[in-house]
């Protein structure tokens, strides 16, 4: 456990010192997992991002959907989306976006690896251009997470998360287009309420050039669940 805690920081540490060349951007979000029933459940998510400038806002996204149990670690699930950038505090490109996904995850002592799969349709607006496009992309992310004070979480568990995500868009050149990384720690508070907080460094890549992001991740996550089999599910930066 110990080992795994200073891997985390080590890591963190180690991309926190290679963005002082570039600049530290801010990734907030709110999300609120709903189990309407023993076999479905109700997502939604809220995020406001600070990409050029770290204390304003220039990015937002609105977006939710219905996932499926099929088993304990096995949910399928669809989701629509709303997503807005803006620049010189003008709207520059407007996305409204459709997903399916499946997430399956696999429990190795404390350890739990979930591996999701999401394949992406958007369609873009660009105000000033008056220009249409769309496209298509394929996501896979590997997902760890461990408790740290306890078995499983639960309340008063805190816990520790790492992931890595590629990116692939099909209707675009170069096809791989984006890796993310992430570190972080988290704390469920109650039953209702956790919090998670992290760093996430994103590379894209591009033929005009490659650019690095680096984020500071912090996130309310809010659990309805009046089952007596509760689990309690982080997305992470999503």
């Amino acid at each position: 456990m110990k080992r795994l805690s200073a891997l985390l920081m080590f890591l963190v540490t180690g991309y926190y010192i290679s963005a002082q060349t570039e600049h530290i951007s801010s990734f907030n979000a709110v999300t609120v997992t709903y189990k309407v029933h023993p076999k479905y459940f109700i997502y939604a998510e809220g995020q406001l991002r600070g990409i050029e400038d770290y204390s304003y806002p220039d990015y937002y996204e609105i977006k939710g959907g219905v996932g499926y149990n099929l088993t304990k670690n096995h949910k399928p699930f669809i989701g629509i989306g709303r997503y807005g950038t803006y620049k010189d505090r003008l709207m520059d490109k407007e996305e409204f976006r459709v997903w399916l996904q499946d997430v399956i995850d696999v429990k190795a002592g404390k350890f739990k690896f979930e591996n999701r799969f999401r394949a992406e349709k958007s369609w873009f607006y660009e105000p000033k251009k008056d220009a249409h496009s769309d496209r298509i992309r394929l996501r896979y992310r590997l997902n760890i997470s461990v408790p740290l004070n306890s078995e499983s979480v639960k309340p008063g568990t805190l816990f520790a998360n790492a992931y890595d995500e590629v990116f692939f868009v099909t209707t675009e050149k170069p096809l791989f287009a984006r890796n993310r990384v992430f570190g972080g720690f988290g704390y469920q508070i109650d039953e209702n309420f956790g919090i998670a907080s992290g760093y996430l460094w994103q590379r894209e890549f591009a033929q005009s050039g490659n650019k690095n992001l680096h984020f500071l991740y912090l996130a309310l996550n809010i659990t309805i669940d009046d089952s007596d089999d509760k689990h309690y599910h982080f997305p992470g930066a999503d």
